[in-house]
């Protein structure tokens, strides 16, 4: 016996069923219109391109992570690039040493628009138990964070949330977003054009 798909647009009786994560719009007889927004933020949502900076062992739990028994790819983020250029979600997991910062800030700078970060356990999100004079206190006295995820390290279901919420800001975030004067103070309080 085969499982149900999600997405079947008509039942085995013909009838048309509710598609799950389809966004608001009208539908009819082989037609639906929705707001090109909310298109392009469903398909965004569902496929994200990591890039893993790890640095310590919040990048070990990204492994578990992404082994089969977590399995990060029935989430749209399968495809882990180590390219800047071709990924749109930064994680920045572990201990970030100042000497490393202009480094993953050029990192971030090489990354296409649209792009997010997660700031993955408490050493990227605080410099956590490393309260010295070597050591970032927060990746985002460098570089924006979207989403951070607590925890030293997170464990697997920590970072899998923090992905959730990644694709939920990403589904509601307007096309025209990154246009606005408000995401053009951000990036330049952090001194990025």
């Amino acid at each position: 016996m085969a499982r149900p798909v999600q997405f079947n647009i008509k039942n085995e009786g013909g009838k048309p069923i509710h598609v799950s994560n389809a966004p608001v719009g009208y539908s009819g007889e082989g037609f639906f219109t929705t707001k090109l927004s909310d298109v392009v933020g469903l398909a965004r949502k569902n496929s994200i391109w990591p890039l893993p900076f790890a640095t310590s062992c919040c990048g070990i739990e990204f492994m578990a992570t992404m082994g089969a028994h977590y399995d990060l790819a029935r989430f749209g983020a399968e495809r882990i690039g180590f390219s800047p250029r071709q990924c749109d979600l930064l994680m920045v997991m572990g201990t970030i040493a100042k000497k490393m910062g202009p480094v993953l800030r050029q990192v971030y700078l090489q990354m296409a628009e649209p792009r997010w970060v997660l700031s993955v356990g408490a050493c990227a999100c605080s410099g956590g138990i490393f309260d010295s004079y070597s050591v970032l206190q927060g990746i985002d006295q460098i570089i924006p964070v979207d989403v951070y995820v607590p925890g030293c390290p997170p464990r697997p279901e920590g970072i899998i949330d923090g992905i959730l919420k990644i694709q939920e800001l990403i589904a509601h975030e307007s096309v025209r977003r990154r246009t606005g004067e408000r995401y053009k103070e951000l990036m330049s309080s952090y001194g990025i054009q």
